[in-house]
């Protein structure tokens, strides 16, 4: 199963301490180089920093379409982020795309891409019994 991860899901996870719920879901994760300059090349760090450079279950890949990626950042007005997500989501016919930004998931939901965000991982890790209850978890997010 190929997973790919825009930048919002990593570190709203990680704000709440429950970044691993992508690796029990989905086995492993790939983010693109952009999305690993957004959570690394930040001062102060941000959640999910340490963990995109140190947990062995998320990859960087790079894009191979740059201009899928500049027609993304242009036309669609998408961040670097974003924008490689999608774009490599479409080059690797990823199985899901992770993406939380409404302008993101309005576009890849019209290329074809499958697209979930943070609810919908909350979700499905509540029907798998990896979490009580989603809720908490939200309101930690709020509080956060």
């Amino acid at each position: 199963m190929i997973i790919i991860s825009d930048t919002s899901v990593i570190t709203n996870l990680a704000a709440i301490q429950n970044l691993n719920l992508l690796h029990q879901l989905y086995d492993r994760v790939t983010i693109p180089e952009a999305v690993y300059r957004e959570l690394t090349e930040i001062d102060p760090p941000v959640p999910g920093t340490l963990e995109v450079q140190t947990v062995p279950w998320i990859d960087i890949r790079q894009v191979g379409n740059n201009e899928v990626v500049e027609r993304l950042r242009i036309e669609a007005k998408l961040d670097p982020g974003e924008s490689e997500a999608i774009a490599l989501a479409l080059e690797l016919n990823a199985d899901l795309l992770l993406i939380d930004e409404r302008r993101g998931r309005a576009e890849a939901n019209r290329l074809g891409v499958k697209i979930t965000g943070l609810l919908g991982i909350l979700v499905e890790a509540k029907q798998k019994k990896l979490i009580v209850a989603v809720k908490p978890l939200m309101d930690a997010l709020i509080a956060t």
